[in-house]
């Protein structure tokens, strides 16, 4: 059976090429809103985190209605980062729109992205997005999205993908550079005439791939995938097996289903083949399952998701002011919160640690990791993490490191000074092109050396530089580096920053914390411009005497301390410091927080070192 009255699509593209803008139009011109609704931008980025950053984080699915058709639309993520959000959900579809900056033109995460899309046979349709930009280079970047395509392998149908060129911020779309289009028609048509309907048996057994997981308080986990073969029905009886373990077979009852479409959900009795549906019924049920029939547990294969590259340390937090501001700060609520995450996101691993309070946390990246423990601090957890780590390997009997291809767009006048950069960090040149006054230069280096870099990049560039990495494999370890040239500055004693100690501390180096700020032994309090750390007492006060007052002398000015964010303290650490993480704070702090003790476990580190 071909499903005539159904599409099936997903939308993928490089961070900020338009994805989720072009959406927004597509669904106020398919007729989900009224005429005279109002909107929201980016309707589609429901979460807190993704509204604040301007990114998508989790895949989102909609439809929308066109000439008696029904399209249903997968709006993914495209930050590197959350690439396995993007590698599950491909199995859903019969093809892609791939979104390219008409300006920007094919960057990392595009390569990636259409490199699976590729390896699954989807049919691709290529959309030159923003073609209004004043610095728009339309040839340019056609001749571009098919160099990278000759590169990927792509069949020779997939070399004849359709182009179309189009501005998700104004609704327009044309088949052709040289118009500017009136409204999305031209890319409807496109999808309905180039993108194949979905078939099925639907008097085959029932199988259904879950890949995607929701969760409900009152019917809880929800699977989300598409019906391959068969009709599954509210009520009946189904298998849940695996294609990684078909020995586990568990069985299920369809509690509720229900489609997509528009801005929600829609009840329905039953779906047949092609069908994008969410429904209840099976506890245990997770990404990579697959739905059968009784008496017919035969498993789909199920895209092998990439693994993680980058590790870090979650444990419980011990420090002085620990228990003060969260609401869940046992090991026992940190271990739940964590292994409940594995749940819905298929790129991460949690392990036991060393000790019963630590677990080892492996992402796809920095932010991958950042988001999820900004998520948890604003759940109201409290715990203190470790500095990221490389996962490395073991191949052929030689120890391998993740490299990663970077792409960097900067202005002219600082690729001097990236280049230096990067050359000190081991990266290997790779190309660079120039245009429109910035150059774009294509570096492969060690994830390791990655670490860190980022705020001085952005200090090097002024603010104008835009850098991208994406996982290019495994290569043998390039060697020692030192990752960061500047030292801490630790509180000595606890108690409350003064103006004074702070006025006498900031000669030292750059301060993180302000007057009356509450500090603690071993807490860091600021960045020395020096390697090596330096104790500070910020909370040293000016004595008073019978003929003076503490602040007669002089008029302390005081230099404004840097707020450190999430991510700018993850790459600010050192292998011997945590980040404690509160609902209402973020600290800086040694691991071991006496100073005496510290300077042994310093001089112990040294002598074993030398003794190698």
């Amino acid at each position: 059976m071909t499903r005539q009255d159904l599409r099936n699509i997903a939308i993928i593209a490089h961070v900020d090429h338009g994805k989720t803008t072009l959406v927004d139009e597509m669904l106020k011109q398919g007729g989900v809103y009224r005429e005279n609704q109002a909107t929201t931008e980016r309707v589609m980025d429901s979460g807190d985190l993704e509204r604040e950053r301007g990114i998508t984080i989790l895949a989102k699915n909609t439809a929308v209605h066109y000439q008696g058709v029904k399209i249903n639309i997968i709006d993914t993520p495209g930050h590197a980062d959350f690439g396995g959000e993007v590698e599950r959900i491909l199995k859903m579809v019969n093809g892609v729109l791939l979104l390219v900056d008409a300006a920007e033109g094919p960057m990392p995460q595009t390569r990636f992205v259409l490199q699976r899309a590729l390896e699954l046979n989807h049919r691709i349709i290529v959309v030159i997005n923003k073609i209004d930009k004043p610095d728009a280079r339309l040839e340019e970047v056609e001749e571009e999205v098919l160099e990278l395509l000759l590169e990927l392998d792509a069949t020779d149908e997939q070399l004849d993908s359709p182009m179309i060129f189009c501005s998700g911020r104004a609704g327009t779309a044309s088949t052709s550079p040289f118009e500017e289009g009136t409204d999305l028609r031209p890319l409807f048509d496109t999808i309905l005439e180039y993108i194949p309907a979905p078939e099925g048996d639907e008097n085959a057994p029932l199988q259904m791939l879950v890949s995607s997981i929701d969760y409900n308080d009152y019917v809880g986990r929800i699977g989300i995938g598409r019906v391959e073969n068969g009709v599954l029905k509210v009520g009946q009886e189904a298998l849940i097996c695996n294609y990684h373990a078909p020995e586990q077979v568990k069985k299920a009852k369809i509690v509720s289903l229900e489609q997509f479409d528009g801005l929600g959900k829609t009840a329905v009795g039953q779906a047949y083949p092609g069908d994008i549906v969410a429904f209840s019924g099976a506890e245990d049920i997770t990404i990579g399952d697959t739905v059968c029939a009784p008496g017919n547990a035969v498993p789909l294969p199920f895209v092998r998701i990439s693994e993680p590259t980058l590790e870090m340390t979650f444990s419980v937090n011990d420090s002085p002011f620990a228990g003060r501001e969260g609401k869940f700060v046992t090991s026992r609520q940190l271990r739940s919160r964590l292994y409940s995450e594995l749940l819905k996101d298929v790129s991460l691993r949690v392990e036991d640690g060393e000790s019963t309070d630590s677990f080892r946390v492996s992402g796809r990246g920095e932010m991958h990791l950042s988001i999820l423990i900004e998520t948890m601090r604003r759940e109201g957890y409290e715990l203190a993490v470790s500095t990221p780590r490389v996962i490395t390997k073991e191949i052929d009997g030689v120890l391998c490191e993740p490299i990663e291809r970077v792409m960097i767009d900067v202005p002219e006048d600082a690729v001097g000074s990236v280049m230096e950069k990067m050359g000190a960090r081991k990266g290997e040149f790779l190309d660079m092109s120039t245009h429109n006054g910035r150059t774009r230069v294509e570096y492969s280096i060690p994830s390791r050396c990655l670490i860190g870099y980022r705020a001085e990049f952005m200090t090097d560039t002024r603010g104008e530089g835009i850098l991208n990495a994406l996982f290019g494999g495994y290569q043998p370890m390039k060697g020692k580096i030192t990752r960061r040239f500047t030292g801490s500055l630790i509180a000595s004693e606890a108690g409350e920053a003064t103006s004074y100690g702070l006025y006498n501390t900031q000669e030292r180096g750059e301060m993180f914390i302000g007057v009356q700020t509450p500090v603690y032994e071993g807490m860091i309090v600021g960045r020395s411009p020096k390697l090596g750390d330096i104790a500070v007492n910020v909370c040293k006060k000016k004595h008073l005497t019978a003929i003076r007052s503490s602040g007669a002398d002089e008029k302390l000015l005081l230099t404004p301390p840097v707020i450190l964010s999430l991510e700018e303290a993850i790459e600010f650490i050192a292998d011997d410091e945590l980040i404690e993480v509160t609902p209402k704070s973020i600290r800086l702090r040694k691991k071991i927080l006496d100073n005496s003790l510290r300077l042994k476990d310093q001089a112990r580190r040294k002598d074993a070192a030398k003794a190698q």
